[in-house]
């Protein structure tokens, strides 16, 4: 598995498995399969409701080969808050650790310093390894520099090629933060277009394989969602080869600046 370099020295599987929206019985069995699959990075958030069935869907696997990213909500960003809010991911999860752990979005209401502030206490205790964002523009990623240099190393955004968000990927890739694409599929949207659907009867991939090569050559990490085996394979299948840079240019022109969620 290919991995991303992440500032302070971690490393990130290139691809994960995204478990938004799957809960109970089949999270636990989809997650597990992935990793017997060869999956070694799943993505979780408090919000989602399932981080004990991802955390159930762990055992049997050496820990320390699987990477973890969990989300702060948004009614727990003050400082105490964020603390307990990863005690309880840490014991939902049945885990000592977090890999990466992120604020799930920007708030208006509480200061990015004091969640960083906490971040950078479940780092010192040994909680959480690395810390990130999620949803964050470049407005908000100048004020976590701001106030906490180089603690944030990550940024989970919505990226395929519907929304490009080509400046934030190249403030990050300034400032060294990786980027992680959620909804790389575009919520099946994308994978209709007619474009996608050309070049990857061109090259005979599926047009999952098209987006994710896609995102994978901008840089980004990539954590789809699937809940069939046969998808999990075919996700698995995006290393080894490269869209020609004409097709990436194309898959560029395809933005459209708007979520498709």
């Amino acid at each position: 598995m290919e991995t991303i370099a992440l500032k302070d020295g971690n490393r990130m599987p290139a691809l994960g498995l995204g478990t938004w929206q799957l809960t109970g019985p089949l999270c636990t069995k989809v997650v597990r399969r992935a990793l017997e699959l060869g999956y070694r990075h799943v993505d979780t958030a408090e919000i989602y409701g399932n981080q004990r069935e991802v955390g159930e869907a762990l055992k049997g696997f050496e820990r320390s080969e699987i990477f973890v990213t969990s989300k702060v909500w948004t009614n727990h960003l003050h400082y105490e808050e964020t603390l307990k809010a990863c005690e309880r991911t840490l014991e939902e999860l049945d885990t000592d650790y977090l890999d990466l752990y992120l604020i799930h979005w920007p708030s208006e209401e509480v200061p990015v310093r004091e969640t960083l502030e906490a971040m950078e206490e479940l780092k010192k205790r040994g909680a959480v390894r690395s810390v990130g964002v999620s949803n964050f523009g470049i407005r908000e990623l100048r004020e976590a520099l701001k106030v906490a240099g180089d603690l944030v190393v990550n940024n989970q955004i919505e990226f395929h090629p519907y929304l490009y968000q080509k400046e934030v990927l190249e403030f990050c890739r300034k400032h060294e933060i990786s980027v992680t694409a959620y909804s790389p599929l575009g919520r099946k949207v994308v994978l209709q277009d007619p474009v996608v659907l050309e070049i990857a009867r061109r090259h005979r991939k599926t047009p999952a394989q098209v987006c994710l090569r896609w995102a994978l050559q901008k840089g980004a990490a990539v954590i789809p969602k699937a809940s069939t085996e046969q998808h999990l394979r075919e996700n698995l299948q995006v290393f080894g080869w490269e869209l020609p840079e004409d097709d990436i240019a194309r898959l560029d022109s395809l933005n459209r600046g708007k979520s498709v969620l």
